[in-house]
């Protein structure tokens, strides 16, 4: 099944894209998310109208995190932690610790927008990516500490 991508989506393609796709994953996940619509000339004809404002919408949402971007310029956070014998973590330090430590700095951060491979399982100082648009990120420090 052919449809039209209004936003992007990893793996897939950018927004305004032609794709193939299954139709269970159009019916079941790109529909019902506003991801895309069905490739047919009316639909066409919609999206290059959509298209402008989109574009507009876009832009201004890279401005926004653009200039959000330079108050996480100093940024660094502490999260004190339990640990064992030889300094190992009980546990480990995850995205939704990192997003609740830049909350309490007064940084409106939601944990889906902190880059993090795999969780924190050691003392010490990282540099995590907080990605603020598809196209914005910035690093900030994480120190990991004994409570």
């Amino acid at each position: 099944m052919q449809v039209i991508l209004l936003d992007s989506v990893p793996n897939l393609g950018d927004r305004g894209a032609l794709v193939n796709v299954k139709a269970g994953f159009a019916r079941n996940y790109l529909f019902p998310k506003q991801l895309a619509l069905p490739a047919t000339q009316a639909n066409e004809r919609v999206f290059d109208e959509k298209q402008r404002v989109l574009v507009k919408r876009d832009e201004l949402a890279r401005d926004a995190a653009r200039r959000l971007a330079g108050s996480f310029a100093d940024v660094s956070c502490t999260i004190p932690v339990q640990v064992g014998e030889e300094d190992r973590l009980y546990g480990s330090v995850t995205a939704a610790d990192i997003a609740k430590s830049l909350v309490d700095l007064g940084h409106g951060i939601d944990r889906k927008q902190i880059v993090l491979e795999e969780p924190i399982k050691q003392l010490g100082v990282y540099t995590v990516d907080v990605k603020l648009h598809r196209e914005v990120a910035v690093p900030i420090k994480v120190w990991v500490v004994k409570e």
